[in-house]
């Protein structure tokens, strides 16, 4: 982006039963959103929260992951714009800075929440599912037209620091087509195919390519993780994911 909408955002230490909060410091008084599912604004793009009053932040799904992801239950992420920062497209830069700056134990309980029952959701051929599970676990599998991606499917554990093993690093995708269509309606501006991974029919156009043959459907369980974390402790349950979406898994 220009230097002139470049956002700082900062994951600050939070005491037991905090929760995870995203608070906007560019606003005078400043916001709070709490990272709860009742907070987001359906949305097929992203994952956007409202305080209710009409204060939004988008893009929280990434950094959400990363913080499930890394066992972090308590924490403030400030940030002073309106977006949560995009950077490569993936959690990868944000568990680098979780993890570099170190994670305590709190002395508390923590508390889970454990399906009891199948809930779903559809529409049309697409579903979002909980099942129940001694543990998250999340399977996922998409299809798409553009031989770069096509059909992908992808089942994991999520136990004993699988996300940062398998997930953290997968970038966000688009079509070139999606790309010009955003731009000529004001979107994605500042987008570069730096922040994720842009196809074009059977060609990736971002340099270096892939980071996995099937880095897509790593993504879209990367998204889910995130969203699922809205949930405000952590699941046990098994996740099935078959063409959804964050709205879905909202």
């Amino acid at each position: 982006r220009r230097s002139s909408d470049l956002v700082r955002l900062e994951i600050h230490p939070a005491p037991a039963d905090h929760g995870i909060v995203f608070r906007r410091t560019d606003l005078q008084p400043v916001v709070d959103i709490p990272a709860l599912w009742d907070h987001v604004t359906p949305s097929k793009l992203c994952t956007l929260m409202d305080d209710g009053k009409g204060t939004t932040l988008s893009t929280v799904e990434h950094i959400m992951a990363a913080l499930v992801g890394t066992g972090i239950h308590n924490a403030l992420v400030t940030v002073d714009g309106p977006e949560v920062p995009i950077l490569d497209g993936s959690s990868a830069p944000f568990v680098d800075g979780i993890l570099r700056a170190g994670i305590d134990m709190q002395n508390a309980t923590l508390r889970a929440i454990r399906v009891l029952r199948p809930v779903e959701v559809r529409e049309g051929e697409a579903f979002a599912r909980l099942e129940p599970a001694d543990h998250l676990q999340i399977d996922f599998d998409i299809d798409f037209v553009d031989a770069a991606i096509g059909h992908q499917e992808k089942r994991l554990d999520m136990a004993n620091g699988a996300f940062l093993r398998e997930l953290a690093d997968s970038r966000t995708f688009c079509r070139q087509s999606d790309v010009e269509a955003m731009r000529r309606n004001g979107l994605a501006l500042g987008g570069t195919y730096l922040n994720a991974v842009v196809v074009d029919g059977a060609k990736v156009l971002s340099p270096g390519g892939l980071r996995h043959a099937d880095e897509a459907v790593r993504h879209k369980m990367l998204d889910a993780m995130g969203d699922l974390g809205l949930a405000g402790a952590p699941l046990l349950a098994r996740y099935t994911g078959h063409r959804a979406g964050h709205a879905m898994t909202n």
